[in-house]
């Protein structure tokens, strides 16, 4: 009977994580042996799937999950107990023994000890949202669960979204499901227009044992704040912070039990704006240190704190931005991390942490990124650029040193498929703004060849100039893309690709370029991109093109509105025309709100500018696109009729802001090829 105790003891520390086998006494040892490989088996006994995903917004879906048995080979609805059918953000805890789920805006957790389902919060209703994204959250900060477990499977931790003061965007629909409604239909959506109301957050944290919700202390009076990011660290919750207009991001040290936090980490400025990203990358060794991915010394650098939040030291190098944190080996005590020598190359690297060495691990030109297994000594590398399809291999790491292991996927049949046909390979070039600076560019033509030849001129190609010119974003990068591009070099027309002012991996002083005025100098480099290219033999000076979608569907209107331009047609597809009426999160990121930084909204604003608009112009649109409404493009047109100038114009009914529903996608490329052969 004693020994029976024992062993429930035991099995009750195994599951609660308190199990040290150096307590056991010797006359149970064999019996706990069945314990702990049952104990194993169960952490990995069950799995989750899903079937029939159904689209929210851009990333979130319902679906119908699954838990699967392997060990009974049984398959169990979740959420079934509650008969509450599609769930979404199935989340099983790190023990193996629950699963925490969202549905109708409320929290679940599904036991696997029993097979039975509990409500976390029952609060929900449409404007209380518990534990999931919100439209904003999702669009502009990238994620779908805004909860997540305990170490211990203890705890679960959410944010909690009160939407209630959001004003409502509406849109008619028009094709039912019999696809000839008589009357329109309607969607609405709780939509934060830049200086308007926000959702108001909180975080939470749901104790299992005590089914108890407690509040943490992380508001300090602020209900006007965003926390996109909760991140467990041993019994601590971690909780990412960032203020109205994104200039001041701190990271909470939350106690879950007193509910009291004090910043672990702080950063601000009020002449550019916070990176919440950054936060994703950032590194957590087992004695408390951590690795800091920040821009605070104007560029992307990878700093070591201490578990008190203090700065040790920098482990990356001034004037290059770190664009990844992969792993660390606390055995050899090596950051693995990848970073951009120039602004289109990615490359790998490992640094000591003790010591500071830097050794470049990958060489070849092109984009180099990676996989690693958690305890940093294996690595799945795959390089890709514009002439090599990607590549995996994996390697196994000691330090500085890596030995390669096995190529796992070469993609050899469509590299040789792709040489075969003697597409052309963009050229990479630097461009003159005009300013004392270059633009970093790609141009492709048919007179310039896949097997090394270069710019072989053969005839005055028209020229598309394709962009996207959101600030720290960026398109010229040497990788395996193959997309509309090569079907307009294809028709006959040459492309340039151009990363102007505002752009990515340059630094934050030319990230910042833009900040709180955008519009304006991308149009100045796109422009000088244009009359740079008009100077080159093989291009038709009199046939320029310009070509953007969203941000640079708004840049291309901004431009073709600016004096002495060089455009003699344009495409805007989905574009902002005016910086108020798209959403608080992207917008106040690189501008404020309207109320502080009026005079740029209005320097920045299409509706204006209409009446400067010259060239012919193609606008495209989805009169469902939930994320830059088709009402930027309405009141737009209207202002055009109103100053007089012709336009040509396509609209996709009830499509989103991708237009890819049925045959749209295909239709739209077909539609702008049509436009650019009547136009140049």
């Amino acid at each position: 009977m004693m020994k029976l105790l024992v062993i429930l003891t035991v099995l009750r520390s195994v599951l609660t994580g308190a199990y040290n086998p150096n307590t056991v006494p010797a006359e149970v040892q064999d019996s706990l042996l069945y314990v702990e490989q049952n104990i194993e088996d169960y952490s990995s006994r069950y799995r989750l799937e899903s079937e029939n995903e159904q689209t929210i917004f851009r990333h979130s879906k319902v679906a119908d999950w699954y838990i699967i048995d392997t060990r009974k080979g049984t398959r169990k609805a979740l959420g079934a107990g509650l008969n509450l059918g599609q769930v979404r953000d199935a989340i099983m805890s790190p023990n193996g023994r629950y699963v925490a789920f969202a549905k109708g805006n409320n929290l679940y957790i599904h036991k696997l000890d029993f097979g039975t389902e509990i409500a976390v919060t029952k609060d929900a209703n449409p404007d209380i949202i518990n534990g999931v994204a919100d439209w904003l959250y999702e669009e502009e900060f990238g994620i779908t669960a805004l909860f997540t477990w305990s170490p211990d499977s203890k705890q679960l931790a959410f944010v909690k979204l009160d939407e209630r003061a959001v004003p409502a965007f509406a849109w008619q629909t028009y094709l039912g499901e019999d696809k000839n409604p008589q009357y329109p239909g309607a969607d609405t959506l709780r939509y934060p227009k830049a200086g308007c109301e926000n959702a108001k957050a909180s975080v939470c944290v749901y104790d299992l044992a005590t089914k108890a919700i407690q509040y943490m202390q992380v508001n300090n009076d602020q209900t006007d704040v965003y926390f996109p990011r909760l991140l467990w660290q041993g019994e601590s919750l971690m909780v990412l912070r960032l203020n109205r207009d994104q200039t001041k991001m701190e990271v909470l040290k939350c106690n879950p039990k007193s509910t009291v936090s004090h910043p672990l980490y702080r950063e601000q400025s009020e002449d550019y704006f916070m990176d919440y990203s950054l936060f994703d990358q950032w590194k957590w060794l087992s004695d408390g240190r951590f690795v800091v991915l920040s821009e605070k010394d104007g560029w992307r650098r990878a700093y070591l704190y201490d578990e008190q939040g203090y700065q040790l030291k920098a482990l990356t190098p001034e004037k290059m931005d770190v664009t990844a944190l992969y792993a660390v080996d606390e055995s050899t005590q090596t950051l693995y991390y990848q970073a951009a020598p120039t602004p289109s190359t990615r490359q790998i690297y490992a640094v000591g942490l003790k010591k500071g060495e830097i050794t470049q691990l990958t060489t070849e030109e092109g984009t180099h990124s990676a996989r690693f297994s958690v305890d940093g000594k294996k690595m799945i590398e795959c390089f890709q650029s514009f002439t090599t399809p990607n590549t995996y291999t994996l390697y196994s790491l000691k330090g500085a040193k890596m030995t390669k292991i096995e190529v796992l996927e070469d993609n050899a049949d469509i590299r040789n498929a792709w040489a075969a046909n003697r597409l052309p390979e963009p050229q990479l070039i630097r461009i003159p703004n005009g300013h004392g600076q270059e633009l970093e560019a790609m141009l492709m033509t048919k007179g310039l060849g896949s097997q090394g030849e270069q710019y072989i001129w053969t005839h005055r190609y028209p020229l598309v100039i394709m962009h996207y010119s959101g600030p720290a974003s960026q398109r010229v990068l040497n990788r395996w893309r193959k997309r509309f591009e090569y079907a307009l070099v294809d028709a006959g027309y040459a492309v340039l690709i151009v990363d102007p002012r505002g752009s990515d991996n340059r630094g934050r002083a030319w990230r910042n370029e833009t900040y709180m005025n955008l519009g304006g100098k991308e149009a100045e480099d796109l422009i000088a991109a244009a009359n740079w290219a008009a100077q080159r033999e093989d291009i038709d000076s009199s046939r320029i093109a310009l070509l953007g979608w969203s941000y640079g569907g708004y840049q291309t209107l901004m431009t073709m509105s600016q004096p002495n331009h060089p455009f003699k047609a344009g495409i805007a597809i989905a574009p902002v025309t005016d910086w108020r009426l798209y959403d608080t999160g992207y917008t106040e990121r690189f501008m404020r709100r309207p109320q502080v930084n009026f005079r740029g909204y209005d320097k920045a604003s299409l509706l204006p500018r209409a009446k400067d608009l010259t060239g012919f112009v193609l606008i495209i649109h989805g009169t469902a696109d939930d994320n830059v409404h088709v009402q930027h493009t309405l009141q737009y047109i209207d202002a055009l009729v109103q100053a007089g100038k012709q336009f040509e114009m396509q609209l996709y009914t009830d499509d989103n802001h991708f237009l890819r529903n049925g045959y749209n996608s295909a239709h739209m490329h077909n539609r702008v090829l049509i436009f650019l052969q009547k136009n140049l």
